[in-house]
């Protein structure tokens, strides 16, 4: 119980340092990749996320969804791409491979939809290589470049708020 303890303090700093050294890089380009980071443990329906992206005009090709959760994997048979907290190390490494290629992809935007503290998806947002990062009021305003003031179970308001402000910044193709 001690070790989790100092891991997650391990955790912590790492985080802590990924996000001072963020620096904010506002471009004008438009959402063609799109990243989605979800607590399996809050909400199940991942369906709603594709349909997001439908409305964002991202093609399947360029969406990529992951989900953690803290149960352990063999519980879990919904969710393929499903990571937990044995696939982090002390110091925030990643021992997932799948997870770390997600993390080194230069998403157009990343949406973190959780609302529960959990370190290590705080983590994932922090250490995530996407230009924009979009998400839900977090006791942390550091992690995310848009912040959409909103429940988890309210995502259409969510859908239509992240609609409405990717329209004011220009990043939305006029198709």
């Amino acid at each position: 119980m001690i070790l989790k303890g100092f891991k997650e303090k391990s955790i912590k700093k790492q985080m802590n340092k990924l996000l001072s050294e963020k620096q904010v890089n506002v471009t004008d380009t438009k959402l063609e990749s799109l990243g989605i980071v979800f607590n399996l443990d809050e909400i199940e329906d991942f369906e709603q996320f594709r349909t997001l992206a439908e409305h964002l005009k991202v093609l399947p090709n360029k969406l990529k969804i992951i989900a953690f959760s803290k149960k352990p994997k063999d519980m879990l048979k919904s969710w393929d791409l499903c990571y937990s907290m044995v696939d982090f190390g002390w110091k925030g490494v990643i021992k997932n491979s799948e997870l770390q290629t997600f993390l080194d992809t230069k998403f157009d935007a990343l949406i973190s939809f959780y609302e529960a503290d959990v370190i290590e998806l705080k983590l994932i947002t922090a250490a995530s290589k996407a230009k924009f990062k979009i998400g839900i009021l977090q006791n942390d305003e550091r992690l995310n470049d848009l912040i959409i003031k909103t429940n988890i179970n309210e995502f259409d308001v969510f859908k239509a708020e992240i609609f409405k402000y990717l329209t004011i910044l220009n990043k939305i193709k006029n198709e």
